[in-house]
């Protein structure tokens, strides 16, 4: 690894599996340390910290409900006392649910929206103060923001192109700061959520120009370009990684 992130100190939202996981191995070994949020599996979460260890950088996890601002704030606020300040915000954890609008509520609207939109305003209001000149907001989001290929996708597509205008607006607030904004839009990435050979790989797989599920190591990949000095021209911008899915 280039080490391109050496001494920076790293948040990463949802970092105990999938993308989370591979994003904050990632910062790590390009020479970051880093703090990952949980919520509920700790065992994986202490993994990821030990792998973080494994890199020669420090690692913590802390468990928050990212829906509850109280605690995404909270969770911030350790990671910054932690680390000694932060460079790098990476906005990774999400719920998704998927069900047309006539056997939907409004219960499952706010539960998509607390997570994906709610949580992510509350951890960069909280993260701003503890947030160097220079530093990086990186938010996963989703292809789904302007592609809804099957019915049913309509909450989560518009948590994720809620996310992409928030981008948009704090890339102008912070810009002043010299802070980068960007959204990582993967489309169908292989993870235990959405894997390569589940029920929904038959119909994603032929709408890829590659004809394959994309990897959390290669959308770790691009966050970490996006982290470092390579990407100091790019903010507010959506970048799609999805194998040519939405072409």
């Amino acid at each position: 690894m280039s080490k391109r992130l050496e001494g920076k100190k790293a948040f990463v939202t949802g970092g105990s599996r999938g993308i989370g996981a591979a994003i904050a191995r990632r910062l790590a070994a390009e020479g970051a340390d880093v703090a990952i949020t949980f919520a509920a599996n700790g065992a994986a979460a202490n993994e990821v910290v030990g792998a973080i260890a494994a890199a020669g950088r420090q690692g913590l996890a802390i468990q928050a409900d990212a829906a509850d601002p109280a605690a995404a704030a909270t969770a911030v606020e350790k990671a910054a006392d932690a680390l000694g300040g932060l460079d790098i915000i990476v906005h990774n954890a999400g719920v998704v649910g998927y069900a047309p609008v006539d056997q939907t509520d409004y219960a499952e609207f706010r539960r998509q929206f607390g997570v994906n939109v709610d949580g992510i305003f509350a951890a960069t209001r909280a993260a701003i103060p503890h947030l160097r000149d220079h530093g990086r907001i990186l938010i996963i989001g989703s292809v789904n923001a302007h592609s809804v290929p099957t019915p049913g996708g309509a909450i989560y597509g518009a948590t994720k192109a809620a996310v992409a205008g928030l981008a948009r607006g704090w890339a102008r607030d912070l810009g002043e700061r010299g802070i980068l904004v960007n959204v990582i839009q993967p489309g169908p990435i292989d993870t235990d959520m959405n894997p390569a050979d589940g029920g929904f790989a038959p119909v994603l797989t032929p709408l890829t120009a590659l004809k394959r599920y994309g990897t959390a190591e290669e959308v770790a990949a691009l966050t970490a370009f996006l982290a470092s000095d390579d990407a100091s021209y790019i903010t507010g911008a959506t970048i799609d990684i999805d194998g040519g899915f939405s072409i």
